[in-house]
């Protein structure tokens, strides 16, 4: 009964099976064997167009070190308040890039606008100012909410105009996938994305994440980045063998729908309780609530573990995963209609 986070679950059978596979036999080492070629060829196939895949074991560095490669030490990044790279990686897109300064920007359900983007990028040329170099996208976000097809070209449009590289955090990229139901070309390269930080690990991997890059001469350093930031695995076919059954017989897709219907489930029932209302739309599989503090609590003492005060008092926040099953949305649900009632009863 674990809503905490899409991290808390295994692996998926088809990845395992795939790394035992993989496990028979020699293969050349730090990312020169024919899986992980393969697998960057089946990444072109899946975006439609050339690209460079490297493959690194955590989304941390993966967007770290996407975003040193298309940010100087003295360049600005700009993100929402709430990105990941903001409050939730300790500091490495500053430490990969040698300083570079990340300027978080306000937005509502956890996303930026075009206008603020456009009145936030300054100082260009100006020796005394960080120089504007990227913006750096969620999608989904921190909210669970998704930026549509045209929201993602205004604010790479915004970007072109004033000289920014435009980078997306996909580490749920497979659920904003399915539920803005378009093409993984149509949500990245094609609305405007330099670089693609792919996570899989969240969806069904055991550790596995991909740099995509679509401007490939962002790409002419990445290997050496990634080298120095301990990424180049000896093994890399193991991550490779990950990446090879999440994309095979769309395990992907799969995964992300089932998570992101579970949540669309889970949010239902929890906001037509008394006392509870959505704090962003549920459009992946997080769900974020208002939810009144007794019920919360009663919740928690019943052995459901999600978090509390996620976004402030008040506010929680529930995650379902590719594993989770409709009997745990049905128990938790059916436990915080009783609850609920007693909580209205004692008020």
């Amino acid at each position: 009964m674990n809503f905490a986070s899409d991290n808390i679950t295994g692996a998926c059978s088809e990845v395992l099976q795939a790394i035992v596979r993989h496990n028979e036999g020699p293969a050349l080492p730090y990312g020169d064997d024919p899986l992980t070629a393969a697998v960057e060829a089946r990444l072109k196939e899946v975006f439609e167009t050339d690209l460079v895949a490297l493959p690194v074991v955590t989304g941390t560095a993966c967007n770290a070190i996407a975003l040193s490669c298309m940010t100087p030490p003295y360049g600005a990044i700009y993100c929402h308040r709430d990105a990941h790279i903001h409050v939730d990686e300790c500091g490495a897109p500053e430490l990969f890039t040698g300083g570079a300064k990340l300027i978080p920007l306000e937005g509502g359900d956890a996303k930026l606008t075009p206008e603020a983007l456009e009145a936030a990028v300054m100082g260009a040329g100006v020796v005394h100012n960080p120089q504007p170099a990227a913006v750096s996208l969620s999608q989904g976000t921190e909210g669970g909410t998704l930026y549509s097809l045209e929201e993602i070209a205004a604010l790479s449009a915004v970007a072109r105009r004033q000289g920014l590289k435009v980078h997306m955090d996909g580490a749920r990229f497979a659920n904003a996938l399915v539920a803005q139901d378009c093409t993984p070309a149509e949500m990245t390269w094609q609305a405007g994305v330099d670089v693609l930080s792919f996570g899989a690990t969240k969806n069904g991997c055991l550790a596995a994440e991909a740099l995509l890059f679509f401007d490939k001469t962002l790409a002419v350093e990445a290997h050496f980045r990634r080298k120095r930031a301990g990424q180049l695995l000896s093994k890399m076919r193991f991550v490779s063998a990950q990446l090879e059954a999440y994309l095979e017989n769309e395990v992907w897709l799969r995964n992300a729908r089932h998570a992101n219907a579970m949540a669309a489930k889970l949010s239902s029932g929890l906001c037509a309780l008394p006392g509870v209302s959505a704090l962003h739309p549920t459009e992946i599989n997080e769900v974020f609530c208002r939810m009144p503090q007794a019920l919360t609590d009663a919740l928690l003492a019943a052995g459901f573990v999600f978090y509390d005060g996620y976004f402030g008092p008040g506010t929680v926040r529930l995650v379902c995963a590719w594993n989770t099953s409709e009997e745990s949305v049905d128990a938790l649900l059916d436990e915080a209609a009783r609850l609920a009632e007693r909580v209205q009863a004692a008020e």
